[in-house]
């Protein structure tokens, strides 16, 4: 076989250029510490590469996340704690405010102490994050919960926050759910007077089901009481979820009801259907004191039902009424005396609520951490993975090198000594 003099060199300058591009390759693996210069390396290892560093980032993101969640409800949180205080102290004041020996004056006084907690009750329901965000405003963060009138002006979209691939988290409550809901599962009622009549000193309070074998266990009808005359009454039953096939509330009515003077009791009753409608026992009673006349008006709502139910409007009624002067005429005490009651049991009840809503805070709050547990256990699994995929091992990548330098050495001397060979070379010696 014969072989040019331009092959020998052409062969040699290639194989040094090879030897010293795999020592480049070589010095910059050990450079920059990863196995993988260019995917071309090792494709399999590069493409498993990309996805776990795209998991890590996602991983990440979901922790950040979860730290925003945890901020907006710890600030939630300490809101609802001041609510809870300040309602503690509401209570006690309505309580105080049924004292009998209380002047107009003393009254006036328990008015003025309780504006001043409506005030901070309104600038608890504003409230704002970090970000200048208002925390009960629902979707509308930029906008405040509620207006100086106790009106909401939110929506009722919470804001909910990925914490995990499979887990959005709500990141606040809505205004709505907190100032105007009561306790979520309350069977109680609330009793309120929307009209009294003239010289009425009848007073309504704690509405309960005496007996719930009656078909009302569940609170589920509402009353409406009106007096035609200090002993005869009309009553309108509401049955807010009726049996199939009715979809809808349904109400029906019994008029001429007796009302015997000095009992202290009434009982709640319904129409039997049938004509003339007779009166049936629905196990439901409130208590009643003084006596009614022509015009009063009450209402027995179940607390799941009541669509007034707003702590602002409670308590704006509630200074309302301590304003007004009681001390000489016994039918505005019977008013006030109304008054107190709707309070106390609406006040129980939104109580009840701020401490639900915060137990859900704190059961959102430990998930969140859970979640930080399991978050970091991924971050350290896929750090583990991604070194396996592409730290240098360098104590592999060393021996190579100098194998690497030594190939290179011997090329390079192959060369030389190829290089020097001749026919003329060879035919003097």
């Amino acid at each position: 076989m014969r072989i040019s003099t331009n092959l020998l060199f052409n062969t040699g300058l290639k194989t040094i250029g090879t030897q010293q591009a795999d020592l480049m390759h070589l010095y910059q693996q050990i450079g920059s510490g990863q196995r993988m210069v260019t995917p071309a390396d090792d494709p399999l290892a590069a493409s498993q590469s990309i996805n776990i560093a795209q998991s890590q980032s996602l991983n990440q993101r979901f922790a950040e996340n979860r730290a925003v969640a945890q901020r907006s409800l710890a600030t939630e949180e300490d809101a609802l704690g001041s609510l809870t205080l300040l309602l503690q102290d509401v209570r006690t004041r309505v309580v105080e405010a049924g004292g009998g020996a209380l002047s107009d004056a003393d009254r006036g006084t328990l008015a003025t102490a309780l504006e001043g907690a409506r005030a901070a009750m309104l600038a608890i329901a504003n409230t704002t994050d970090g970000n200048g965000q208002y925390v009960f405003s629902g979707s509308k963060g930029q906008t405040p919960a509620y207006t100086d009138a106790g009106v909401y002006v939110g929506d009722g979209l919470q804001r909910d926050i990925q914490a995990d691939q499979t887990r959005r988290i709500a990141g606040s409550d809505v205004g709505s759910d907190v100032f105007q809901r009561a306790q979520p599962g309350a069977l109680g009622y609330s009793s309120r007077q929307v009209v009294q009549g003239s010289g009425s000193t009848a007073v309504l309070s704690a509405p309960m089901v005496a007996d719930s074998t009656q078909g009302n266990a569940d609170s589920r009808l509402g009353f409406k009481i009106t007096f035609t005359s200090p002993t005869t009454y009309d009553i309108e039953i509401t049955d807010y979820v009726p049996p199939p096939p009715a979809t809808a509330p349904t109400v029906d009515t019994l008029t001429d009801q007796v009302f015997t003077p000095g009992s202290t009791v009434l009982s709640l009753t319904r129409s039997d259907g049938g004509t003339p409608p007779s009166p049936v026992d629905t196990g439901t009673q409130v208590q009643i004191s003084g006596d009614p006349a022509a015009g009063d008006e009450f209402t027995v709502t179940p607390l799941q039902h009541d669509q007034g139910f707003n702590l602002f409007a409670t308590l704006d009624n509630l200074i309302a009424a301590l304003k007004a002067p009681a001390s000489t005429d016994a039918s505005a005490q019977a008013g006030l005396r109304n008054t107190l009651n709707t309070a106390m049991q609406q006040l129980a009840s939104g109580y009840d609520n701020v401490l639900t809503v915060r137990a859900s805070i704190g059961a959102r709050m430990n998930e969140l951490s859970a979640m930080d547990d399991v978050g970091t256990q991924r971050k350290l699994g896929y750090a583990k993975d991604l070194q396996r995929l592409e730290d240098l091992d360098y104590y592999e990548a060393t021996m190579k090198l100098n194998l690497r330098k030594m190939a290179l050495e011997g090329a390079s001397l192959a060369f030389q000594t190829i290089q020097s060979l001749s026919l003329f070379n060879m035919g003097g010696k």
